[in-house]
């Protein structure tokens, strides 16, 4: 009897821990292949969740996809993940050149199971002279990369363990990514650090199994790991809701104890069991979701009766105890025992809970003054209070979450390399953007306190005004005022029509913003990260420059400071990448990048055509010097007529990408001689006046120095053509 009954109960473990369709092995070498997906198309659910088990007699057998030859490492049937292999790009240089490069691509099937988990992996690159961007298609599509730079005498500053831009850099993917692309390239051939360091490289990978080893990551990487990291994707059934799928007749979730839940990567839904059961969901009988005895493995100090995703721990007739889970179960005791035997230690529990709690709310109080005083709460108080008429708010991290609504996803407004920004809704109804940064700013303390405050005063109406911020968090959240008509990159890239006066307005109104910043605010601000996207449009379609993430204090006593760059792809100032030195022209030059966006209508940096034509700063200067710049111009400006106005326009985009730093000329010479166009472009005359040719005709310095002709007309315009501007 007994042995009938040890038998029946391993029969009920083996079917449990058995997760493949009945009939079907269920394991290939050492790696288990759970239901839906199972080895030839009989034995999964359907064609796309087949595996390939290929065995040989030389080495372990490996599993992988059918459809797509991807090997499997892993499938998790509770977090609906499976981990593959995905291969190394690679760009290697010798002293005579480029010696070897190696770009793949991974394609998952398009209307597949599969999704690259945006939660779990981290695009890579490795190297000192190095830039990587990943094209990730999705339903939002991005395009986004780092940059590594280090040389011989900033090896030290590469550290183990750390991804901060020497040696190692990574940023995100969006959700429901299923195919990208990589580009890899060096800025300088690794000249300068062949010796450590004769190759980059990029690659998608689990966050959780990568980690930097420093300079020795530097060499050889691609041998050491076969040419290939593990990564992460995200699997799911179907393109339906859980809602839309319980009614159809193929619904996957076929144990009788499971429940369904909806993908968060991409379109499906996944099944697992109910609290109290164990195995398949989507099994319907042999294998699927049963009952786990919990008598095995739950602590009772009674007689323990399992039930049906639960047990019960009960005392036997005539003894009782407090909680026979964890005490034994006893006769009787008189009254007074009785009380005391509970009261007492039901009283020094409830004491020392209250002592734990307290001490646990102290702690957590004292982190909050931690960074609240590292980051320079207490001197930013003292500057607030000796300024009564200014607006600049202190935030509490609980006035924050309570805007956003815990940070919801719902009320992200964009996304960067630097961190999220969400709408919130004060409790004065004001709408705010909050910028909840990734990045740890090196400023702290006083320095960090200062540099708020001032910035806080800055008041032009083409610039996004700083609220306040929250100091209380390891990294300062900030609080901008909410502007509501998106940003220029998504104005230029998208659908709508852009006359030649609306793009000369915007860029005027930016120019006139950042001259400001570089010239009339106190001390002068260098913003650093110049580009579309942070040039923001309001209801009336005003320029606003945002984000002063990477934005500098220029120094009283020099005009030009060393800087770690924390600018973006393609509007990154090639001097400032040389020399590590950034100063007012390298805005300048990443404004001129903006210019020939809204002049080409073209993005910064662009997977398209040959490697010549992806940097758009650097096909502008080409068909420039070429005489070929109908070939970069945006039709529907071309179409206008107004041929000599776009010559001046793109003559002065050329002066702001002068390689050289000095031939650029200043922002407020920028701001000005656009308004001047911008008013020209406005006159009734000007597309035949020999007035206005001749002006048009001068150099651009012209417009920039002290030609009394131009700014007298410039005046007039205004006058006559906008009223009260």
């Amino acid at each position: 009897m007994f042995l009938g009954l040890l038998f029946l109960q391993l029969l009920r473990l083996s079917l449990v821990s058995c997760q493949a369709k009945p009939g079907c092995r269920d394991k290939c070498g050492n790696i288990s292949i759970p239901y839906p997906f199972g080895i030839g198309e009989s034995c999964s659910m359907e064609r796309l969740f087949t595996v390939t088990c290929n065995s040989t007699n030389d080495s372990m057998p490996i599993p992988y996809i059918k459809s797509g030859l991807i090997d499997i490492t892993d499938i998790s049937l509770i977090t609906g993940e499976i981990t593959v292999t995905n291969y190394l790009a690679e760009d290697c240089y010798n002293e005579s050149g480029r010696s070897n490069s190696n770009i793949p691509s991974f394609r998952l099937a398009h209307n597949g199971p599969l999704t690259f988990s945006s939660t779990k992996n981290k695009f890579t690159a490795l190297g000192c002279d190095t830039y990587a961007t990943i094209k990730a298609m999705s339903e939002e599509d991005l395009t986004t990369g780092c940059i590594s730079i280090c040389n011989n005498n900033s090896t030290s500053m590469i550290t183990e363990g750390s991804c901060d831009g020497f040696g190692c850099c990574q940023t995100s993917i969006p959700r429901g990514v299923r195919y990208f692309e990589v580009e890899l390239g060096s800025y300088s051939n690794h000249s300068n650090v062949l010796q450590f360091n004769p190759c980059s490289y990029a690659f998608l990978v689990d966050q959780n199994w990568f980690r930097f080893g420093g300079i020795s990551d530097l060499s050889g990487y691609m041998e050491r790991n076969n040419g290939s990291v593990p990564v992460v994707l995200d699997w799911a059934i179907g393109n339906k809701t859980c809602q839309e799928a319980k009614v159809e007749p193929d619904y996957a979730c076929l144990s009788q104890n499971s429940y369904c839940y909806d993908s968060t990567n991409g379109p499906g839904y996944r099944c697992n069991c109910t609290a109290g059961y164990q195995g398949n969901p989507y099994l319907q009988d042999i294998g699927g979701c049963e009952d786990i005895d919990e008598c095995r493995t739950q602590p009772c100090k009674g007689i323990c009766i399992n039930t049906r995703g639960g047990y019960k721990c009960d005392c036997p007739k005539g003894k009782h105890s407090v909680d026979p889970n964890k005490y034994e179960c006893k006769s009787p005791f008189p009254v007074v025992k009785v009380t005391l035997g509970i009261g007492i230690p039901f009283i020094l529990a409830l004491f020392v809970s209250w002592i734990y709690l307290g001490l646990q709310r102290r702690k957590f109080i004292n982190f909050r003054e931690k960074f609240y005083k590292e980051n320079g709460g207490l001197h930013l108080q003292n500057l607030i209070s000796s300024y009564p008429n200014i607006t600049f708010k202190l935030f509490s991290e609980e006035d924050l979450k309570s805007a956003t609504n815990k940070f919801d996803r719902n009320n992200i407004l964009g996304q960067g390399g630097q961190g999220m920004v969400y709408k919130g809704i004060l409790p004065n109804n004001q709408v705010v953007a909050v910028k909840k940064s990734i990045v740890v700013n090196a400023m702290q303390g006083q320095q960090f306190a200062n540099e708020m405050l001032i910035l806080s005063q800055i008041n032009h109406k083409n610039v996004v005004k700083l609220l306040g911020c929250c100091l209380e968090v390891e990294i300062p959240i900030l609080v901008y005022e909410f502007i509501s008509n998106g940003n220029l990159f998504h104005f230029i890239h998208g659908e709508c029509q852009l006359s030649l006066k609306t793009r000369l307005t915007i860029a005027a109104e930016a120019a006139y913003a950042i001259a400001y910043l570089h010239s009339a605010a106190s001390p002068p601000i260098i913003h650093g990260d110049v580009k579309s996207s942070n040039i923001l449009l309001d209801e009336n379609y005003t320029a606003k420059v945002s984000d002063f993430g990477a934005s500098k204090l220029t120094p009283t006593d020099k005009d030009q400071f060393a800087t770690f760059m924390q600018g973006t792809l393609g509007y990154l100032d090639p001097e400032c990448l040389q020399t590590g030195i950034l100063t007012e022209k390298s805005d300048v030059y990443s404004f001129g990048v903006v210019l020939v966006e809204l002049l080409s209508r073209r993005k910064a940096v662009s997977q398209d055509g040959s490697e010549q034509e992806r940097n758009l700063a650097h096909l502008f200067m080409t068909s420039m010097n070429d005489n070929r710049l109908m070939d970069v111009l945006d039709h529907e400006i071309m179409n206008e007529g107004k041929m000599d106005l776009i010559h001046e326009v793109s003559r002065l985009a050329k002066r702001c990408l002068s390689v050289q730093g000095k031939e650029r000329p200043t922002m407020k010479e920028v701001a000005t001689e656009l308004e001047g166009l911008a008013v020209l472009e406005n006159h009734p005359w000007m597309p035949n006046n020999p007035e206005t040719e001749s002006l048009l005709n001068k150099t651009s310095d012209t417009y920039v120095g002290e030609s009394s002709e131009f700014f007298s007309l410039e005046k007039r315009a205004v006058l006559s053509i906008e009223p009260g501007r």
